[in-house]
């Protein structure tokens, strides 16, 4: 069995998407969600959906706590679902290569710290873009410059909003993301 984590820092929809992706696997399971917040929504997702969770901040995470839960639960796999603290030196170096992120552009473009969420949406429209998607990276100490595993696109169309051009980004997400932690999970020994 493969153990994977979820560190989120808000809302979960990902995380939940990727929770019931991998309930009834017999293989793969999600072990524990890892929130940065105590009033992270993805805390009451992952007690709907039974998976446990552990709120640890940042600080504490960064002091070592991480590391600490990730190895209690027996975790094989770390997925970052809208995570926005930095992953600590000894979780990077005990998870390397086995770390992913998901970032909400076409990256190296519209990446790096404070890039997140509706400010990378607003970027990429106020950049005149014709086209934004996702990115499934691996991640390393620098915010969204890990080498990159997967990239899907989509449109930005005239009269977009950030809010429509989320839409669309979401859905990409939605669909691609689980598959490829599946797949990434199929070449670990």
């Amino acid at each position: 069995m493969k153990k994977i984590a979820i560190l989120a820092s808000g809302e979960g929809t990902n995380a939940e998407r990727i929770i019931r992706y991998f309930t009834g696997y017999a293989t793969i399971e999600v072990a524990v969600v890892i929130a940065s917040r105590p009033t992270a929504h993805v805390i009451e997702r992952a007690h709907t959906l039974n998976v446990p969770c552990e709120v640890i901040i940042p600080q504490d995470f960064a002091a070592g706590k991480g590391l600490e839960v990730l190895k209690n639960y027996g975790i094989d796999f770390v997925v970052l679902a809208g995570f926005l603290s930095r992953i600590p030196d000894d979780v990077l170096h005990d998870y390397a290569r086995r770390i992913v992120n998901i970032h909400p552009s076409l990256l190296p473009k519209f990446g790096g710290k404070g890039m997140y969420g509706m400010h990378v949406h607003e970027a990429v429209l106020a950049a005149g873009e014709h086209e934004s998607g996702i990115t499934i990276q691996y991640i390393n100490e620098h915010y969204d410059e890990g080498d990159i595993i997967f990239q899907a696109k989509c449109p930005v169309l005239p009269g977009d909003t950030p809010e429509t051009l989320a839409q669309r980004v979401h859905a990409l997400e939605y669909t691609y993301y689980p598959q490829e932690i599946e797949r990434l999970l199929s070449l670990l020994s």
